[in-house]
């Protein structure tokens, strides 16, 4: 009786914890919304600020934001899976891989303004690269990796170690055995570490002021490499704490849901299609 009570108490309490994450979420998403939508316009979204006319645009935030995230998973995708595959499948010092895998944890709860710091200084003191998208993704992919190689890892992991067995027992070579048949299986938390990553890409701020900088000029891809550019989160923090132009910022809050939401749903859809194919 007294286990009977004790399980219900916790699933009561578990249940309790959930509504009010839920509940939370609901008068974040709500406020944010209702304070944004007002005035989120066609204008605001397809053109560039002005002093001039007084005109506020964040076209070009939008299209750093996107050149930031292309940039970041190019690099850091292939080297976090890669990382992973080796240190799951290949890699036979059990102490070394202990060790790495304790370092990517520490990674992750690094504060993102030591990784702006020390993007700074090794990317665009040391480097000589000018702020821009480049130093700024290069920052976000020293971010972003541990997340991808710890999801990746525990995916991986997931996969039936009779699965390998078999694969080899037929003939199958090491790479074509993970390339066909482990990696398809763990693509679920492939894509769950991408999505984690785009989205703290997404809402990274801090880390990118000292790398990206502050820009707000409308510049093509290429350019943007090494010209100052601001993602939407750093708009989003000159407008709401220097110009205090709060209505732009919740605006822009209402467009990074949007754009994460829409990610998110084109991640899950790539997914699904790689997992049938």
């Amino acid at each position: 009786m007294k286990r009977k009570a004790w399980n219900a108490v916790v699933k009561l309490l578990m249940y309790i914890a959930a509504a009010a994450t839920t509940l939370i979420l609901i008068f974040i998403l709500g406020f944010i919304l209702a304070r944004g939508i007002p005035h989120l316009t066609w204008n605001l979204v397809s053109t560039v600020s002005s002093y001039l006319t007084e005109n506020v645009g964040i076209l070009p935030n939008i299209l750093d934001t996107l050149y930031l995230i292309i940039v970041t998973m190019v690099i850091a995708l292939p080297l976090s899976v890669g990382a992973s595959i080796y240190l799951t499948e290949y890699a036979k010092n059990k102490k070394l891989v202990s060790l790495i895998e304790l370092a990517t944890e520490i990674l992750t709860g690094i504060p993102s303004i030591i990784f702006g710091l020390v993007g700074m200084l090794l990317f665009t003191q040391l480097m000589g690269l000018k702020q821009g998208i480049l130093a700024g993704g290069l920052t976000l992919v020293m971010m972003i990796i541990p997340v991808i190689i710890r999801t990746t890892q525990e995916s991986l992991k997931t996969v039936p170690q009779s699965y390998r067995e078999g694969a080899l027992a037929l003939g199958a070579g090491k790479w074509y055995m993970v390339r066909t048949l482990v990696l398809p299986n763990a693509v679920d938390g492939i894509v769950t570490g991408c999505i984690l990553a785009i989205g703290r890409i997404i809402g990274e701020s801090a880390a990118l002021l000292f790398t990206a900088g502050f820009g707000l000029a409308l510049n093509g891809f290429v350019k943007a490499l090494t010209s100052s550019s601001a993602s939407l989160t750093v708009a989003l923090y000159v407008y709401a704490s220097e110009r205090g132009d709060t209505d732009t910022a919740f605006a822009i809050a209402v467009i990074l849901i949007i754009i994460t939401l829409i990610i998110n749903a084109l991640a899950s859809f790539a997914g699904k299609k790689l997992k049938k194919g």
